[in-house]
């Protein structure tokens, strides 16, 4: 796909790696069709988009609502013309140990997670079916085949995010649908404001695990699917590590995560209970960084890096 000129709706595009793909797009020269639930965010992205050159549209959503969705894509064709790409973010969680988990939470979870999804696949498809191409970007995660602790029904919601897009690229095989794309992102550990929006019953202060990657990192895995679509791609080299690891040496990869989890994500400085912005929008960073200094860590990694190959370099030189 040619990203200049593009139609592309984003949902969850009022913080973290939405605002960060909504803001690389923009530069790209897409146009652009932002939703999230808080108006004034997205308000607040379309401005930073619209200086890029880009032509923004905003409109508050609830990815829960069907007709709301159905809206967005009515919305895009009826300013452009036509609907080129669909990005499902938008996500949200709660950390609770199992048994504490309020159902309403847990169903919550999955009803933006996993329903959200399906309603942006439904309404995008059949405009990209009946324009003969497009691509649908759903973003998953790492955590889909290596799950943890206190998170699952986030790990529960990304593993079907996952299976839908194998099932639709299941069916526009056997459709003969050669144009139409469904590709799968899947970011590590990214520094955005999810966790500090996160329900949380774990009595541990929220923080994501090392290595931790910026939103920036995963924008620009969509911006290649769309580019060039293909089934799955990482965002976070790690990621692919963990992956692996998961299908090689199960046992051991869920007792490293869960430790990881226990000893640094969820420890460390006590908090409170809170629902975050798992039923409300709340009032969380306008932000793509949660301020975990996802960047500074990888300009780091590649530093050492560097110097690592460097060393190597000399010491064999010797």
């Amino acid at each position: 796909m040619r990203v200049r000129g593009s139609v592309v709706v984003i949902t969850g595009a009022s913080s973290g790696i939405g605002r960060a793909t909504a803001l690389l797009l923009a530069r790209k020269g897409a146009s652009l069709v932002l939703a999230a639930r808080r108006e004034d965010a997205l308000t607040e992205v379309a401005r930073l988009c619209e200086a890029a050159g880009a032509a923004v549209v905003v409109l508050p959503t609830d990815v829960t609502d069907p007709e709301q969705v159905e809206d967005l894509a009515r919305q895009a064709v009826g300013r452009f013309g036509r609907l080129d790409a669909w990005v499902n973010n938008v996500a949200v969680a709660s950390y609770a140990p199992f048994l504490r988990i309020p159902l309403k939470d847990l169903r919550r979870v999955m009803d933006v997670n996993v329903m959200g999804y399906v309603h942006g696949a439904r309404a995008a498809l059949p405009v990209f079916h009946e324009q003969g191409h497009g691509t649908l970007v759903n973003v998953s995660s790492i955590v889909s085949g290596a799950t943890m602790p206190y998170a699952h029904t986030y790990a529960m919601s990304k593993a079907a995010v996952r299976a839908l897009s194998t099932s639709l690229r299941q069916e526009l095989f056997l459709d003969g649908a050669r144009d139409v794309h469904v590709c799968t992102v899947l970011p590590a550990s990214i520094d955005t404001p999810f966790y500090r929006n996160a329900a949380n019953d774990t009595g541990g202060r929220l923080r994501p695990i090392p290595p931790v990657y910026p939103a920036e990192r995963v924008a620009r895995a969509i911006l290649s699917v769309l580019r060039r679509p293909r089934r799955e791609v990482y965002a976070g080299r790690v990621g692919r590590v963990i992956m692996a690891g998961s299908a090689l040496a199960p046992r051991v990869t869920e007792r490293t995560m869960a430790l990881m989890v226990d000893k640094v994500q969820v420890a460390g400085h006590p908090a409170p209970q809170t629902r975050g912005a798992l039923h409300t929008p709340g009032d969380g960073p306008r932000a793509v960084s949660g301020g975990y200094h996802g960047r500074a860590r990888q300009n780091l990694r590649r530093a050492a890096l560097v110097g690592a190959a460097v060393l190597a370099l000399r010491r064999r030189r010797a």
